[in-house]
């Protein structure tokens, strides 16, 4: 169980995205937060690859590489 504040023109506007996509409320809420958790997460799995990598190739030296 979760319990948030919201304005009532929140509330609204967030039950007006619910029922547009054909989700209960609570579908809605929960499908929404994980999403979003997620890309977070990909987000950070991104950027930390993207430090790590030692280098990087234009695209016409990868071309040149594979002979195209």
């Amino acid at each position: 169980m979760l319990s948030v504040r919201l304005s009532k023109d929140e509330e609204n506007l967030i039950k007006k995205f619910a029922k547009f996509n054909n989700m209960s409320l609570s579908e809605f809420v929960r499908s929404t937060l994980l999403d979003s958790i997620e890309d977070q997460y990909d987000l950070e799995i991104f950027e930390k690859a993207w430090n790590e990598m030692e280098c990087t190739y234009t695209l016409e030296e990868t071309k040149k590489e594979l002979g195209l």
